[in-house]
């Protein structure tokens, strides 16, 4: 199924793509010639059942991993054309990333984490922005807790700022809500959702939870490796009705 997105800029897609683990009889096929495109300055999910292949989309569109087959672009760049270093470079320049596990260095405050990508690639960042995005994550008053100090909510927070921190062309979350209960999800769901429509940046999230996808602006649908539906303005009743379609009759 190949799906095209005309009049709006692209932030990330993927051509083709084909991810092959393993070889001979124990060969997996995750993705299985998807094509997909994440329109820019817009808030994409992706959904599936386990095994899906979504986490799989998530990492190789956003460079973690590498295609067996196709291509991955991100904006005009193709991924597959790009040396290690350019690559990296790519990551750190281009790319944010938030992750269910938070990722924080427990040994620096809500500040220091916020701005650390920055530091590391020799770039103070933009203070200006860095001050938004402080209000938009609603943290000015924790910027001097470290994140023991940080509920899990709060502590996700820190890391969609971390994520914008660098005005990436795309944001890339996975499960970002997993580790949290429903009122700390919802808040950070709420802010990934503000970060677009304030900042025009994009978002692209890997989630099981159709509350989560209501978030978004459209839901991408995958199964058995294959993208099989695509949802504009998505409702949570809705996406769980197009979930239930995936199951398999005990």
């Amino acid at each position: 199924m190949t799906t095209t997105t005309t009049g709006t800029r692209t932030a990330a897609r993927v051509v083709d793509a084909v991810k092959v683990y393993g070889a001979g009889d124990t060969a997996v096929r995750a993705l299985d010639g998807v094509s997909v495109t994440f329109p820019a300055a817009r808030f994409t999910a992706v959904m599936g059942p386990s095994g899906s292949g979504k986490s799989t989309l998530l990492h190789c569109a956003a460079g973690l991993d590498t295609l067996t087959r196709g291509a991955a672009w991100i904006g005009d760049t193709e991924l597959g054309g790009l040396d290690d270093r350019r690559l990296t470079l790519l990551r750190r320049d281009r790319v944010g990333f938030v992750f269910q596990a938070y990722n924080l260095v427990p040994t620096l405050t809500v500040a220091e984490n916020i701005t650390l990508p920055l530091h590391l690639a020799g770039d103070g960042g933009d203070p200006e922005w860095i001050d938004t995005l402080i209000d938009v994550v609603g943290l000015r008053d924790r910027l001097r807790h470290r994140p023991a100090e940080l509920s899990g909510g709060q502590r996700q927070r820190v890391a969609v700022a971390r994520a914008f921190a660098g005005r990436p062309d795309v944001v890339f979350a996975d499960e970002p809500t997993g580790n949290l209960d429903s009122r700390s999800g919802e808040e950070v769901l709420g802010l990934l959702g503000n970060a677009v429509r304030q900042t025009g940046r994009t978002v692209v999230m890997v989630t099981h939870d159709p509350v989560a996808a209501a978030h978004a602006d459209e839901v991408v649908f995958l199964a058995d490796g294959r993208l099989v539906d695509r949802m504009e303005v998505p409702t949570a009743d809705a996406v769980l009705d197009r979930m239930k379609a995936f199951e398999v009759p005990s």
